[in-house]
């Protein structure tokens, strides 16, 4: 029986890049506790603690610009939650100033708040748009009022039509509609009114994704029941065929956007860029100039994150040089059209030849498409990207 011999993947000094930097703020906050979410959220019971969080933010950032260097050029911050909206755009505003004083902005960085429709105020999001956020990320999830109920959202179906108008109101021309399917008791037909009504709002960027039971919420130890598989299937194929139909192209396994409209912030997360992550629960990647690439993530619990006598950081892991073939191609091969095969040796410092034999295996599987100038999966490979992303453990 022959073996394959053990490769020791090497850096290049030369062929790696420090990839572009982006940042993500998490706000743990929510207004509920959705059945489904297993994201790092929390109910305060207790109003919340803007001010103090605020400066912890400031100070965690503080911290990253440490470790990473202020001379880099900043590309997007994405806000995320939790419900950030939850927070005043008095607040957003005294931490973007903060970050711009830190931080060099690129001349059209894109800055993202998530917001849901019942936490939605005129004045409060024309407000925003002041403070320079210039993207909105709403989650409606439906637009069926049954569906809403059942996944214990804040919102009903007219709050999230008036969310939208209020939206493009307070000056947002860059808008993404957050929408679930597979959702307890949907057909087809319920997730097609749900696409066709987000059309009718012309979003430039649309998420559509599959609900599904994770771990550690009330719908994976009280499962509701789902669609069945088949018509899971029919529904991901009729949703994809009316989207691209109105000219929201697919570029990623759940996001779908008009031409030039892509989410910067989510690209550089699948080209494998750099962003710093601040706020309880937050995760991080950066490249260091000497090629070394750290993984890192921030204390979880909103009460230990604002407690001065404990670290922001819970944790880091440096990648080894047998980490970053999979780490890579994890996020990259979510892209419908793939990357340059010549990022690869750009973002890690790694020749693609030490994993030429398992993209050719790939190739040969009908998983990958010719890799020597772009990694890009089949649509076979899209099917089973679990198998393919196997072949580089």
């Amino acid at each position: 029986m022959t073996t394959t011999p053990q490769v020791d993947f090497q850096l290049s000094a030369s062929s790696l890049q420090r990839p572009p930097l982006a940042a993500y703020i998490h706000i743990p906050w929510c207004v509920r506790k959705c059945p489904y979410c297993d994201f790092n959220s929390h109910v305060s019971d207790s109003g919340l603690p803007e001010e103090a969080y605020i400066d912890a933010l400031i100070a965690d950032l503080d911290n990253d610009l440490a470790h990473s260097g202020s001379e880099r050029e900043l590309v997007s911050i994405f806000f995320g939650g939790g419900t950030p909206s939850l927070f005043s755009a008095a607040s957003l505003d005294r931490l973007l100033n903060a970050m711009q004083q830190r931080l060099h902005f690129a001349p059209d960085i894109e800055i993202t708040l998530e917001a849901n429709p019942g936490t939605f105020e005129q004045a409060k999001f024309a407000d925003y748009r002041r403070a320079g956020i210039n993207r909105l990320s709403i989650g409606i999830q439906s637009f069926n009022a049954r569906h809403l109920k059942a996944l214990g959202r804040i919102h009903d179906d007219r709050e999230a039509l008036a969310a939208v108008d209020m939206a493009r109101r307070a000056g947002f021309d860059n808008l993404n509609l957050d929408l679930m399917h597979g959702l307890p008791g949907q057909t087809e037909s319920d997730a097609l009114a749900d696409i066709n009504q987000a059309i009718a709002l012309a979003p430039e960027h649309q998420s559509w994704y599959q609900l599904t039971l994770e771990p550690n919420t009330l719908f994976y130890s009280q499962p509701p029941q789902l669609p069945e598989e088949d018509i899971l299937w029919s529904i991901q194929e009729a949703g994809q065929a009316r989207l691209a139909e109105a000219g929201l192209h697919q570029y990623e396994v759940s996001a779908y956007a008009r031409d030039g409209r892509q989410a910067r912030h989510n690209l550089n997360y699948w080209q494998y860029g750099d962003f710093i992550g601040i706020g309880a629960g937050a995760h991080g990647k950066l490249t260091q100039p000497d090629g070394r690439i750290e993984r890192y993530w921030k204390t979880r619990l909103p009460k230990d994150y604002l407690n001065p006598d404990k670290p922001f950081c819970a944790g880091r892991k440096p990648l080894g040089t047998s980490d970053l073939p999979f780490d890579f191609l994890m996020n990259a091969l979510r892209l419908q059209g793939g990357v340059p095969s010549r990022l690869y040796a750009e973002r890690t410092g790694q020749s693609l030849d030490h994993i030429a034999a398992q993209l050719e295996q790939a190739a040969q599987r009908g998983l990958l498409e010719p890799w020597q100038h772009h990694l890009r999966p089949t649509e076979r490979g899209h099917l089973f990207l679990n198998d393919l992303l196997e072949l580089f453990l």
